[in-house]
Parts: structure tokens; C-alpha cells; sequence
């Protein structure tokens, strides 16, 4: 023993003599380390006995290189195996900075370790000097062996990346290790599996989360990505749901989807109720819900499918003249130009009822900005249908609250567009709706005549703008009021500037409603365009007649004319009937 040490260089035996656990040895010289490793080593030596049945057993003694320190206070051991051939390989997996490859890794399992303790025999590891080893019983459990004895032939000291809780025997080598199992060790695998179970068993049923209450209403997402469900008029509320952006990410919703789903249960602290669980977006279950287009993706054309107003059973004069002197399409952007006190509102009910009692499957939504309380009630009273929604916001609200209620129907206008549904939306008023943009939208340091800032009127263009026929499906129809002559020139300005961008317009006038003629509507300056893809032949021929005839009169006694044609006649197909006659004649 004591010659193979003196091979050994002073670094190797300061190390040997650190890892049996004694401190000071850097004082200490070779010959005086020499001795005192010689002394420890024959201190410990015990004979080995031999069973009855003539197998050899290892007695029980002390590690010739016992790791005191290898263990912590805890009950922590190292499974990390050191070899010769690889330099630091271990149980664990751990990599060291030797860049020697890690050959041996879990090669030793129980049967080869029960093998070592019965047959007591030495292994070697093509040392420099044989290592022994021995485990003792009662510290493993679970045919671990507790202490691993190397000294490597190279006298380099290696560096392990890891630190662990423990100093290892090598002075340098610390391990970060996250072996808890006070009977052997846990890898990381097992680690995860059980933290997976642990957590498992913490996770509280969703079914005890629920509130019983159904959530349901149009979502709006915010900047940061969560959304609310809005269940009032569009407007925030105190009964509006929170949707979390986990949940808006996974099913791909959008501002203006019509979200269902259960609440959870609202805790004293929450302001909010949340949503628990969704069950369907726009009435589609949410196992059924595929990739949607984007509105804008989709190809506008000229509307080419006409909304048919006038039938036998209302026999309205006006529903009349519109449908054949400005007929509107599906996917149609009309203005209604009046004065004040011509009958605009008058005018869009009876086009409501209209749809409702001819186009059953077109959805209605009747946004009214910036309009009296009392003719709210009673458009919601006279407009009932199954596919009929009336958002307002009074004048007495503040213009944020015009601003986004115009900005919430558009948006869900879009959504029912992009399922292919033709929707129909009736504006009371634009001239009222860009007033409030004007009033919110940040200053672009230009001004229009009248105090009109031009960022004001993005807005109220992108929502007018909307309206269009789709190609591939669907349609979303605008009709507008804009007023006139109401001594502002703000409201002329706004005219102006969306004068160009419909393709219909319908113009009333003030002085025929004075006279009491009613509907009060200026046959001469209404019109379509491209009003042939909506009328048949002789429809248009019907309507060519009639605008000749009346050209050179004043536009009071033009409509009057015209509207005496229409009271004479029972239907449109009548009226047309006649006019031919005439002309042939």
C-alpha cells in the first residue's frame, strides 16, 4: 500500500487525504501524507469470513475511501459512478467539463451490485492502484450501493457544471442535485412523474368551478388581449363576463362573435364573473367551429340580388317609389338625405317592417346615434322580429359611448358576414356619428370648414364603407341617414364628403311634407346605380318614362305627380303595365 502511494505526485494524495475527510493536509508533506493514509487504511482493513454454505460474504467495515461529506444532513446519496475510462461519468446523468464520453452510464444494475456484496470481490476500474469497495447495510435501500471509490490515474482536478447540496470528495466537483428519496434516489424523470402526480391530485373538478349561470352576449376584446362579454346594448356593464386570452387564442374568436358558455363561480374579490367554459360561438358548438375568412379577404360586387319593399299586403306608397325609382340591392351602401322634419325616421321604420315581413332570413340591426329617448322606445316597441337588434346611445350619453357602440355593431355585422348571411343595418344618423368622432378623435392639427377635423371622418367612412355585396357569399346593406340644411356647416361638410362614396341615395324633401304630401320624397334626385342589374326591362323602361315626363317641372309638383301615379294604381306591376301603355300609345 504504502509503495503505491509513493507514486503517487503530493496534488493526488492531498486529494485522497481530503476525500477520507481530514482537514489541514495542505501543510502537510508527501512523506507525512504517505503515513498517514498508510495508518488510516490499516485501521480499517477487517478479515473476511466464509459462510456454511461456502460462498465468501464481505464483512461488514468501513470504506477504505469513506465520503463522509458525500452524504448530506438529510439523508441525500450520490449515485454518481467515476471511472478511470471516462472521468466523472455518473448515475445521474450529469455531463462534466472532462469532455472524456460517458461510457459507463447506468451499467451497474442490481443484480451485478448483489453480485459484488455476495462474492466479495474487488473490481477494477484500470486505476493506478486498486480501488475497493464495499456497501454498508442499512444506509441503501433499494440495492444501491452507498459509496463509489476512484482514484484516476490523471492527476487533474475536473470541474463539474452542476453544483449539488453536498460536497463531493474531489474538493471541486459540486453537484446541484434534486434527489429527495431518502431510500435511494429519484432521477428527473421520476421527478416529473411525480410532481405531475402530486399536482394531479391538487386539481380541483371543473364541475365544482360552475355557477350554474349561462353567459351569453357579444365579445369585445381589448388591447391587451383578454375580452369581455358584453350583455347590455353593447356597452360595458357591471354583469359583463370576463373571457381570458387562453381562451380567445384556442378557439379564434373575434370582436363581435356571439359567445355562450357557463360562469364560474364569482369570488368576493372578483369584480368580474369569468367564463368558465364555452360551448358555442355564433350558434356553432365549439367541436364544430372551422377556420373562418376575413371580411376583408372577401371580393365586394355590385349588389345584383334586390330587396323587394312593397308587397300586396302593406300597399305603401313609399315602399313603392323606393322599390322602383331607387330599388335597393343586397349588399347596397344608400344614404337617406334629409332636412329636418322631413320624415327620415318615418321613412326607416316602414323600410324596417319591410324587411322583416319580405326577407325573414336577412338579420336587422338598427343603430341609432345620438337620438331622442322617446323615439328609441318606440322603435323598439314597433320593430319586433326574431332576427331584429336595436343598439342606441341617447344624445344625453357621452361621445365615447356613440363612438363605440357604432364601432361594436360593425363589428358584429362582420362576423355574420364572414357565415355567409346577408345583414341589413339602418344608421340614424351618420352627420351625428361623425360629430362624435370629431369630438373623441385626437387632434390632426388641420381643420375642414365648419371645425371638422378630417381624422374624424375615417371612422364613420370605414363604417359606411362596410356595406358591400360578397362574391363568394353574404352581404351587408347600409342605409344612412345624413341631414341637411340644419344651419350647421359641420353637418353640409359631412354631407359632402360622403356624397360620393353610395351607390344609392334617397333624398326628401321638406317643403312636400309641409304641403302634407307624404311620402316627402324627391323622385328626381333619388336614384341607384347600376340600378339595371335590379330591374327587369320593363321596369326600366317604366322609370325612364316617368323621370322624362317630370324633368321639367319644379321637384314639388314632379312629386306630387308622381306619387298621384302610384295612389292610382294597386301595385308596381300595374303602374308599369300602364306607363308602357301610354308610351305605346
Amino acid at each position: 500500500m504504502k509503495e503505491k502511494l509513493q507514486t503517487l505526485s503530493l496534488v493526488q494524495l492531498k486529494e485522497i487525504a481530503r476525500e477520507q475527510g481530514f482537514k489541514g493536509v495542505s501543510n502537510l508533506n508527501k512523506a507525512n501524507l504517505i503515513d498517514l493514509l498508510v495508518e488510516f487504511s490499516e485501521n480499517q482493513n477487517k478479515p473476511i469470513a466464509k459462510s456454511e454454505g461456502g460462498s465468501s460474504e464481505v464483512a461488514t467495515r468501513e470504506n477504505s475511501y469513506q465520503r463522509d461529506n458525500y452524504q448530506s444532513q438529510n439523508g441525500y446519496s450520490n449515485q454518481n459512478n467515476y471511472s478511470s475510462q471516462n472521468n466523472y461519468s455518473n448515475q445521474g446523468g450529469y455531463a462534466n467539463q472532462s469532455g472524456y464520453p460517458n461510457q459507463n452510464r447506468n451499467t451497474y444494475h442490481s443484480t451485478q451490485r448483489n453480485n459484488v456484496m455476495n462474492q466479495g470481490r474487488t473490481t477494477g476500474y484500470n486505476n493506478s492502484y486498486q480501488q475497493r469497495y464495499n456497501n454498508q447495510p442499512g444506509n441503501n435501500q433499494g440495492n444501491t450501493p452507498n459509496y463509489y471509490n476512484n482514484q484516476n490515474q490523471y492527476g487533474n482536478q475536473y470541474n463539474n457544471q452542476y453544483s449539488n447540496q453536498y460536497q463531493n470528495q474531489y474538493g471541486s466537483n459540486q453537484y446541484q442535485n434534486q434527489y429527495q428519496n431518502q431510500q435511494g434516489y429519484r432521477n428527473d424523470y421520476y421527478d416529473q412523474y411525480s410532481r405531475y402526480q402530486r399536482d394531479r391530485d391538487y386539481t380541483t373538478d371543473m364541475r365544482d368551478l360552475e355557477s350554474g349561470e349561462i353567459a351569453e352576449g357579444i365579445l369585445e376584446i381589448m388591447p391587451d388581449g383578454f375580452g369581455f362579454i358584453r350583455c347590455e346594448n353593447f356597452l360595458p356593464g357591471d354583469n359583463d363576463v370576463y373571457v381570458s386570452p387562453a381562451q380567445i387564442k384556442k378557439f379564434g374568436l373575434r370582436t363581435g362573435d356571439v359567445v355562450s358558455g357557463m360562469k364560474k363561480i364569482k369570488t368576493a374579490t372578483e369584480k368580474f364573473a369569468a367564463l368558465l367554459y364555452i360551448n358555442t360561438v355564433n350558434s356553432t358548438p365549439v367541436d364544430e367551429l372551422g377556420e373562418r375568412p376575413n371580411f376583408e379577404d372577401l371580393t365586394p360586387v355590385f349588389p345584383d340580388v334586390r330587396i323587394h319593399l312593397a308587397t300586396n299586403e302593406t300597399k305603401s306608397k313609399a315602399m313603392r317609389i323606393v322599390d322602383l325609382l331607387a330599388p335597393i340591392g343586397k349588399g347596397q351602401r344608400g344614404m337617406i338625405v334629409a332636412q329636418p322634419k322631413a320624415g327620415k325616421t318615418t321613412l326607416l321604420k316602414e323600410i324596417a317592417k319591410s324587411i322583416i315581413a319580405n326577407e325573414k332570413d336577412m338579420h336587422l340591426m338598427i343603430v341609432l346615434i345620438d337620438e331622442r329617448p322617446e323615439e328609441v322606445t318606440d322603435i323598439k316597441e314597433a320593430i319586433v322580429g326574431d332576427n331584429v337588434e336595436v343598439i342606441y346611445s341617447t344624445f344625453d350619453e357621452v361621445p365615447e359611448r356613440h363612438k363605440r357602440v357604432s364601432e361594436m355593431v360593425i363589428e358584429r355585422a362582420k362576423r355574420l358576414v364572414e357565415q355567409g348571411k346577408d345583414v341589413m343595418i339602418l344608421l340614424d344618423s351618420i352627420t351625428r356619428l361623425a360629430r362624435a368622432y370629431n369630438l373623441t378623435v385626437a387632434p390632426s392639427g388641420r381643420t375642414l370648414s365648419g371645425g371638422l377635423d378630417p381624422a374624424a371622418l375615417h371612422m364613420p367612412k370605414r363604417f359606411f364603407g362596410a356595406a358591400r355585396n360578397i362574391r363568394e357569399g353574404g352581404s351587408l346593406t347600409i342605409l344612412a341617414t345624413a341631414l341637411v340644411d340644419t344651419g350647421s356647416r359641420m353637418d353640409d361638410v359631412v354631407f359632402e364628403e360622403f356624397k360620393g362614396t353610395g351607390n344609392m341615395e334617397i333624398v326628401l324633401n321638406r317643403k312636400l311634407s309641409e304641403k302634407r304630401i307624404f311620402p316627402a320624397i324627391d323622385v328626381l334626385k333619388s336614384s341607384t346605380r347600376r340600378d339595371d342589374l335590379l330591374l327587369s326591362e320593363r321596369e326600366a323602361l317604366a322609370v325612364n318614362a316617368m323621370r322624362k315626363a317630370t324633368e321639367n317641372m319644379r321637384p314639388e309638383d314632379s312629386a306630387e305627380q308622381i306619387i298621384q301615379k302610384f295612389a292610382s294604381t294597386n301595385n308596381n306591376e300595374e303602374l308599369v303595365e300602364d306607363v308602357i301603355a301610354h308610351i305605346e300609345e
